[in-house]
């Protein structure tokens, strides 16, 4: 029999069982608003037992503001209306539904014949969605603002919060062995960062590109693990980083030292995080990767203009000859053990007299190496003051030292990959022989006011004119580093000891002075050639040089006539307390005359009252002179 249309059929045993599974509340009131069915889920939400409510009026079982609600939500449905309300806050209701949220649905219910015979009334707990929302939403606002290295203090910090958790920490880690704590934020507030290896720990699963959560009893988990013991948690929630290659590369980890429930939407939120946290992890390693290449630039630019400058240098000074004449079988000796000696890339120890060639000899070495396109960067230690000489070798930072005044690059880092030749090597200071030694057996170095180590690839030719033996012995040159430079010496022959080679030298070097000073040149007369035959030179090499440019400077022909005062070396008044004449060489001679020169004319060099002008030589010329004679203003 038809029911009356303001009645509702009670449903049958298999349709109260359907209704009863739904995990939703189902509630269902005729036109007169009372209550005809309230399933479990019904119970559960309201606390109250179906037989207690049906037949009731349904605003006298939700009383208070709800009820008002209810009753207006009632009317639209019975007049037809569907109507959906979303996500309505329980703070409102009792103590124990004090932050819960739920989702209503009423829909009019028909009979048979189409009329409304009231009202089907869904209750769906939207509570979990709601907090995970609510959640994701804190975590979006908190961290929105944060970049670079502001990102991840403030990501553990919000997600601590937002999960309520006791503690939060973000990690790095590639190797899947090793994790480095970025940020960590604990007990309201921020703790120092740590390592830690991750095995044998909740994290080792996690590495391993799994999320992992342990909501109680932690420690029951990992029964061997003495740190998860002493840490008192209770529940635990790693979540991987991956990159885009689906690398772990780090994990966001949250722990409490309470059970916790977090549902699958928290837990989705943490990994949408998660990505977020890889991302700008990768980010930042790539900024630190372009600043470090951006330094290494400007460490390269710095050193390319260093080298440019040093290269320019090198080429305004003249080198003290430009080839290596002669036939001499000492000589020629000497370049048959160059030539063995420039494959090998060992150091090796020039020695020999001033003035015998000893650069010309590490330049020929460098030029048949492996090494020939990269620089050959000299140094005079006996040139250098003795407090700069470290800086020279090893570079500054800028504020190292009193006058340090920006960055310098030593000659060490320019000779990366080529030769450093150390001229005068005996005229070191010992505290600098002791770095040096280091420099030689580990290729590294510290330069002044920094920390930072240089690795470098540098083949060492050091030179000396000293007996650097007599130094051992006599505690000036440190043994140590002596035997370590004299892995192949090398000793140049003298002049004198190599008299047929004195007019090939000077023929040469005639033939250059005349081409520079564009004058003609048809030779050397015999008696030229005699005198510079018999004379000892004790200044070798760059004596007969000087001598030379000097003869073609004052020379008025094609044939070049060395004359007899060249030679002497008596041209300065003798020490008196010697009451000898004072012997000196003829570059000390030159030099003391430019430099008396000069002192007349208070320093001026053009002009019709200057220096070139007496001297007779171009200005130019004359400041050649000066800087290769060491002749400075001030200091004669």
């Amino acid at each position: 029999m038809r029911q009356q249309s303001n009645e509702l059929a009670i449903p049958g045993t298999l349709a109260q069982q359907i209704v009863d599974s739904i995990a939703e509340g189902v509630l269902v009131c005729d036109t007169a608003l009372r209550c005809r069915l309230f399933n479990r889920a019904m119970e559960a939400r309201t606390g109250r037992r179906a037989e207690d409510v049906i037949g009731r009026n349904v605003l006298e079982i939700f009383a208070g503001p709800r009820a008002s609600r209810m009753e207006h939500l009632l009317k639209r449905a019975l007049n037809g209306e569907r109507v959906q309300v979303e996500d309505v806050s329980m703070t409102d209701q009792a103590a124990d539904t004090h932050g819960a949220w739920e989702c209503y649905t009423y829909a009019p219910h028909r009979d048979a014949e189409g009329k409304i015979a009231g009202v089907i009334s869904l209750v769906r707990d939207v509570t979990e969605q709601h907090r995970a929302e609510e959640m994701f939403r804190s975590m979006v606002v908190g961290t929105a603002s944060a970049v670079g290295a502001e990102f991840f203090p403030s990501l553990v910090r919000h997600m601590a919060s937002a999960l309520a958790a006791h503690y939060a920490y973000v990690a790095e880690c590639d190797d899947g062995k090793h994790a480095r704590v970025l940020a960590f934020w604990k007990d309201n507030g921020f703790a120092p960062n740590f390592e830690f290896d991750v095995a044998g720990t909740p994290c080792e699963e996690v590495i391993r590109g799994k999320t992992c959560y342990y909501p109680e009893n932690l420690a029951a988990a990992f029964p061997k693990n003495e740190a998860v013991r002493a840490s008192g948690s209770q529940s635990y929630l790693g979540v991987p980083m991956l990159d885009h290659g689906g690398q772990v590369i780090g994990h966001l980890v949250a722990g409490d030292n309470r059970p916790t429930r977090y549902d699958a939407r928290q837990i989705g939120a943490i990994q949408i995080f998660a990505a977020r946290a890889a991302a700008e992890l990768k980010r930042q390693r790539a900024e630190r990767e372009l600043e470090a290449a951006l330094a290494q630039v400007q460490i390269l630019q710095q050193k390319l203009q260093a080298e440019n400058v040093y290269l320019q240098e090198e080429i305004q000074t003249e080198h003290n000859f430009e080839e290596i004449v002669g036939r001499h079988p000492a000589l020629v000796r000497v370049l048959q053990q160059v030539e063995t000696m420039a494959v090998t890339g060992s150091t090796v120890l020039i020695l020999g007299e001033t003035g015998t060639g000893k650069e010309l000899i590490a330049r020929a070495l460098h030029n048949r190496s492996q090494r020939k396109h990269r620089p050959l960067v000299k140094l005079n230690c006996g040139a250098i003051p003795t407090g700069l000489v470290e800086s020279e070798l090893f570079g500054h930072r800028k504020g190292a030292f009193t006058g340090a005044l920006e960055n310098r690059l030593g000659r060490f880092e320019l000779a990366d990959g080529g030769t450093l030749f150390l001229d005068e090597i005996g005229e070191l200071p010992l505290e600098v022989q002791v770095k040096l030694l280091r420099v030689l057996q580990e290729q590294e170095f510290e330069p002044l006011g920094t920390s930072r180590t240089v690795h470098v690839d540098v083949r060492i030719i050091a030179a000396s004119n000293r007996d650097l033996g007599r130094a051992v012995n006599e505690g000036r040159f440190r043994a140590d580093l002596y035997f370590r430079l004299s892995v192949l010496p090398l000793t140049l022959p003298p002049l004198r000891q190599r008299r047929s080679d004195i007019p090939l030298l000077a023929a040469f070097f005639a033939e250059r002075f005349s081409r520079q000073l564009g004058k003609p040149f048809n030779g050397l007369t015999q008696e030229t050639i005699d005198v510079l035959s018999g004379y000892d030179w004790p200044g070798n090499v760059r004596e007969l040089q000087n001598v030379i440019e000097r003869a073609v400077i004052l020379n008025h022909g094609p044939v070049v006539n060395l004359g007899g005062d060249l030679l002497s070396v008596t041209s300065f008044p003798a020490a008196e307390a010697s009451g000898a004449p004072e012997q000196i060489s003829l570059e000390e001679i030159e030099r003391r005359h430019i430099g008396q020169i000069l002192g007349t004319t208070a320093w001026v060099i053009e002009g019709p009252r200057g220096a070139a002008r007496i001297l007779g030589l171009h200005p130019n010329t004359l400041r050649s002179r000066m800087k290769k004679l060491g002749l400075v203003r001030g200091r004669l």
